[in-house]
This record gives structure tokens, sequence and C-alpha cells, in this order.
């Protein structure tokens, strides 16, 4: 572990102050403003406080500062990398330790000091290896992180990745989602201690074995697998009842779990281990389409075909869950015409149609038995203008209800044998939109960010489109020039689901309000977060349920959201927060 020597505001507090209330003072603020303030006070006569620094500053001497500050703002000013948290949430991605996968997938990594997937280069990657994939010590080191660079940790969406969740033990999986659950209720806010597992671990970065794709003589599996074995494992184990009351505990804490997504495969998704997610607190999942080719699918080792994703997908939709959907260009076996070919189907086939999505070209790594082919000739990466074509077309044909999350994987290009290196492709994609004269309405590049609104500026718009359970209307609060400040994603069910709880109800699967992170129970004039659209959209939803003879409205409410769905009057269940609908009928009458 590295050595930690924390800062301490207390050492350096006239310097600190005073350079405090000079930027306060600024009317203009950027990068060579703030270097001519830091370096009026240099930090121990010589060097610069750092952005973080500052903010440590600033909180702990916040009420020498006078009453007339503007401390909001001044943080503002202070925040690194301010966009992520510009969604409304603070997204904490975390990696499950490595483990055999079921997948047998040409293009797919086998860097075995990583879970399946994952390379050891990638930022997240060297996160989780220091912290030997400990849930708990990950999940507080990027509260920490976040805390320190300015940005709030009230609402946090947890990201778990790493292989096929659905492959891990149940004990391990409710483990890990426990000691997740832990550090949110732990973490104070405060400065970041010295971080060390305090449970016997195994250290992947110990592994010296490694893969070569175009000569496998033992698999991933093998290696990772009779590496571990023996380890002390004894203490990944927890029991339900623990982490459901650690759950109720994050009901009420600073650092509330406002989402939790995990990932998996399609042939890995029964209704039985949708409901097991669901328990852990689960509101999103991650799913690998890949292609909707059963040839494509077949020539890559996938595992599975196109009817085994509809299933999955209908699993999801019934539980209610959103759906993070994984696709591909350039596997082996297809060319440009065929991807887009390919995409289209996505959103033209009522199975399907993701809420959100990452479009990930197939990428060249050496320890991936697509080596082999490619050596052989018989695939090879996409040329630039290619790539910029099919990401492009992508990105046009993407409908508002969706977000694209990513167009491409951000993977370093020391890892990549052959093929694009260039991690800024979407901003590519969007400049060769522009000179097409052609806009992306999908979710994310209509996000209305940091903008400053009053109500009177949005109109309710909604999207409706047929799903494979029924009917899904897309309800959205935008601007005149159309960007989004709020959505709401409402299911009404053709047929009853066959959940108990849920059997007659129509479901609110999402409610997201965007603009910068406000914390629990704070007021800023202006930004989306605090001006009720929340409330306006369920109230709209409980309408429109009713009015479609849904007796009940349910909502796949989080932990961290709990309360609030109580003060709007729904009431708990074991899985789900219900609401029945007889007063929204009355009303409509």
């Amino acid at each position: 572990m590295p050595t930690f020597r924390p800062f301490e505001p207390e050492s350096h507090e006239r310097e600190l102050i005073s350079i405090l209330g000079e930027l306060a003072e600024l009317e203009t603020f950027g990068a060579l403003e703030l270097q001519r303030v830091l370096r009026r006070y240099p930090k121990n006569g010589r060097g610069l406080f750092s952005k973080s620094e500052l903010v440590r500053g600033f909180r702990r001497f916040r009420n020498r500062l006078g009453p007339s500050l503007d401390g909001d703002a001044l943080l503002e000013r202070l925040r690194m990398k301010p966009v992520r948290t510009m969604s409304g949430v603070a997204p904490v991605t975390i990696l499950t330790k490595p483990f055999p996968c079921p997948g047998r997938c040409i293009f797919c990594p086998s860097d075995v000091r990583m879970p399946k997937s994952y390379l050891s280069d990638e930022p997240g990657a060297q996160r989780a290896a220091q912290h030997q994939f400990d849930p708990y010590l990950q999940t507080l080191s990027r509260l920490h992180a976040y805390h320190n660079n300015g940005h709030r940790t009230d609402k946090v969406e947890l990201i778990i990745l790493g292989g096929t969740w659905s492959s891990y033990p149940e004990a391990y999986q409710i483990w890990f989602v426990k000691r997740c659950f832990d550090a949110m209720n732990d973490f104070s806010g405060e400065s970041a201690a010295p971080l060390a597992p305090t449970e016997p671990v195994i250290d992947f970065r110990l592994l010296e074995e490694r893969i070569d794709g175009q000569s496998i003589d033992r698999s991933y599996n093998q290696v990772v697998s009779d590496f571990a074995e023996g380890a002390v494992i004894d203490h990944e184990t927890a029991t339900w009842s623990k982490l459901e009351e650690l759950q109720r505990v994050n009901e009420g804490v600073r650092t509330r779990c406002v989402g939790l997504v995990v990932e998996t495969r399609p042939d890995h998704l029964t209704l039985d281990e949708a409901l097991r997610m669901r328990r852990l607190g689960a509101t999103k999942v991650q799913i690998g389409y890949q292609s909707l080719s059963d040839r494509v699918l077949a020539l890559n080792k996938r595992g599975h075909d196109v009817a085994a994703t509809r299933e999955a997908m209908r699993v999801l939709r019934r539980v209610g869950f959103k759906i993070h959907a994984h696709w591909m260009p350039n596997l082996y076996g297809s060319d440009p015409a065929a991807d887009l070919l390919d995409y289209e189907r996505i959103f033209e086939d009522q199975d399907l149609r993701p809420d959100e999505l990452k479009i990930y070209p197939c990428s060249l790594i050496e320890s991936a038995e697509l080596m082999a082919f490619y050596k052989r000739g018989e695939w090879r990466p996409y040329e630039h203008d290619e790539l910029l074509r099919v990401l492009t077309r992508c990105m046009h044909r993407t409908p508002r209800y969706c977000r694209l999350t990513r167009v491409i994987r951000d993977i370093p290009g020391t890892d990549i044998v052959d093929g694009n290196r260039v991690t800024n492709f979407r901003e590519l994609a969007e400049r060769e939109l522009q000179q097409l004269g052609m806009a992306s309405a999908e979710i994310r590049a209509r996000e209305i960010r940091d903008l400053e609104i009053v109500s009177s500026d949005l109109s309710l718009e909604t999207t409706e489109y047929d799903t494979a359970i029924g009917r899904e209307q897309f309800l959205e609060f935008v601007t005149a020039e159309d960007r989004i400040a709020g959505f709401l994603r409402l299911s009404l069910p053709a047929e009853p689901v066959p959940i108990p709880e849920i059997r007659d109800s129509a479901m609110i699967r999402e409610v997201h309000v965007y603009g910068g992170l406000v914390g629990l129970g704070r007021r800023r004039q202006g930004l989306p977060q605090h001006l009720g659209l929340g409330r306006r959209l369920v109230a709209e939803a409980e309408r429109r349920a009713a009015a479609a003879g849904y007796p009940n409205l349910a909502v796949i409410s989080s932990v961290g959201t709990r309360e609030y769905y109580r003060r709007l009057g729904f009431q708990d269940g074991s899985l789900y927060q219900t609401k029945p609908l007889a007063a929204a009928l009355r009303s409509e009458g």
C-alpha cells in the first residue's frame, strides 16, 4: 500500500484563507486567474496548493471567510472534473475479484490479474488492484476522492463491474454488496485516512503467468483458479439479514445509494436470478448484446443466441430494471454495413430497445483469442474513416429515450495491438454530425448539465413505444432548445407480471433529474434538481397509470430513495414500493 501523508489545513491557515478570499472576489475565474492567486501565497514558501487542498481549506475555514460569501459558488470554482457529478449523481465504480467466467468469447481480453474482460492498465482496474478488490476499500476511497475534489457524495450510484456477476457465488455477492453499504454508511466526509486491507486477501498483482492469444496453452479460468486455490476466503460471506439491516441504515445516512448496477450475460438471466439481484438492491442491469446476428455470435464463440438476449430483456422488463446494453461493432464476421443494420435492429425490435447503451468497437488485445484470427488475416480492425462512419450513423440513429453512455471503450493505447487508439472518438463523431448537418437526439447529448432554468422554461414531452411486455412511456421535461432536465420511464404491462407484489401494477422504472448534484435537503435556486421535477413526473405517472386502468403504481426504488417515495405516498413491500391509484382515478373523474 502507498504511504499516506494527510494534508493538514491548520498548518497553512493564513495562506488558505487569503487564497480563498481572493478567489471568491474574482469576477472571472479560469486557470490563469487561479495561478496568479496561488503564486502570491506559495505552499511552504515554494510550491503551489492543489485544488483538493483548497477544497480542504474551504471546508475547514468556511466560517472564517465571512457571512456574505457564497460558499456553494466558491466550491463550484474549486471542484475538479465537475462533469463527474453533472448528471445528478456521484457514480462509484468498483470491480469484483478475478473469477472463472462462463464465456469463451474470442474478442475478450484474458488479463488474469483482473476479472474477465478488464485490463490491469485501465484506471478503474488499477484502483481495484491497489485495494486488492476489497469492496469496502474501493468504495470508501472513491468517496474520499470525490469529497476531497469538491464533489458532493449524498447521492451515489454504485456500479459493480467485473466478468459475469451471475457466475459468482451467492455468498460472495451478498458479502460484496454488504461491504459497499458498510463503506457508504461509515463515510463521514472527513479527509481520507490510510486504507489497508483488514482481511487476508489474494494479491493478483503477484500473478506472473500471462495468456498469449495466438497460442492459448492454459485458459483464463485455469490460471485464475489455480492461483486462487487454497486462498483464505472465509470472510467473503454474509447473510441476507445483515445486508438488509445495512440497507435500512443507508436510508437515513449522509451518503445514500440511489442506484446499484451489476452486469451479466443474457444466458445467465432467469427470473429467479433477476429477483436475487433485486434483493441485493440492484436497480439497473448491464447486459451484453454484443451482436444481434446468430452467425456473428457463433463465430465469436459468444455462447448464446439472439433468442437468449430477447428472453433476458423480457425478464428484466418484468422485474422493472433499467436496462443498460452493450453492443460491439467490428466483430469477427461482420463489416461496417452489417454493423449499421445490426444497430438498427436494437431499436426496431420491440423485444430489445434498451434504456442505455455502450458502444464498444472491438479492440485487438494480445491476450484475446482474436489475435490468432488477426495473424491469419481473417479479421482486421476498421480503418479510422470506417469506424467514424459507423459511430456517427449509430449516434444519429439512437432514439431520444436512450442514453449513449459510451461510444468507445477507454482502453490504454499500450494494450491495443492494432487499430483505433483514439479515446475521444465521441467528440470526433459529434463534430462529424455537425458538419453533416445532423444531430443526435439521445439523452446524453441533450442533458442540461449546469444550465440554470426556471419551471416556465420547460415543457413535458412524451415518447411512446412497444416493448416485449407491453407499452412504455418516456416522459421528459425539456427546454425550448430540447435540452433535457428530467425524465421518467413508465412501464404499462399488457399482462400480469409473475411477481405477486406487482402483479397488476404499472411500474416506474426510473426517475432522473439532471443538473449538478445538489445535496440531500439542500436548495439551489435555478438548478433542475430542486425545481420539484421529480414529484411532478411521479404525479403525471400516477395520472397516466390510473387512466390506463391499473389499480396500483409500483416503483423499483433504490435503497437511498425509499424515504423519498414514502413521502409521495408509496408503501414498502419486500422488493418494491407501491401506491394505490384510487385517488388518482377519482381526480381524473
